[in-house]
């Protein structure tokens, strides 16, 4: 029961735009306000990226927590740079994968691990156009295939 995952959020364009080389799980710091919303499902995940600031530490950006409607003024700017948990080693990982050119840190999802909200974040290399051509083109193929296999 603890190990189940409820998805909350996906970003929809990760893998279309990047191409993800490793996933890791981390945790987020998160106000009451902010649990709330996203209990409800108020995120978008579409436009968000990660960080690595000078001091070793990672922070997500422009991840849209929508404030929740009755926090009056306890509610936080919904776009606000977020700080993700991650231990040392997880850390220079990231720090020596996202130090080669062309590799960054995406947001792919968010969701519940027991009573905690966890983020997915991946490592990915950005894609060309004739790349994401390509991909469309392999997925169309499948689908006539999936379909010629059924009737």
């Amino acid at each position: 029961m603890k190990n189940e995952k409820k998805i909350i959020a996906k970003n929809p364009v990760a893998y279309h735009n990047y191409e993800i080389i490793d996933t890791i799980e981390t945790g987020i710091v998160l106000y009451g306000t902010e649990i709330k919303s996203i209990r409800m499902g108020k995120v978008n995940l579409k436009d968000s990226y990660a960080v690595i600031e000078k001091n070793r530490e990672i922070f997500v950006y422009s991840m849209n927590i929508s404030p929740y409607e009755n926090g009056n003024i306890y509610n936080k700017n919904p776009l606000r740079p977020r700080k993700l948990l991650l231990n040392r080693n997880e850390i220079n990982k990231l720090i020596g994968m996202t130090s080669q050119k062309g590799y960054s840190l995406i947001p792919i999802s968010l969701y519940f691990k027991g009573n905690f909200v966890k983020l997915e974040l991946g490592i990915g290399k950005g894609k060309k156009i004739y790349d994401k051509r390509e991909d469309l083109k392999k997925k169309e193929a499948d689908m006539k295939i999936a379909r010629a296999l059924k009737s």
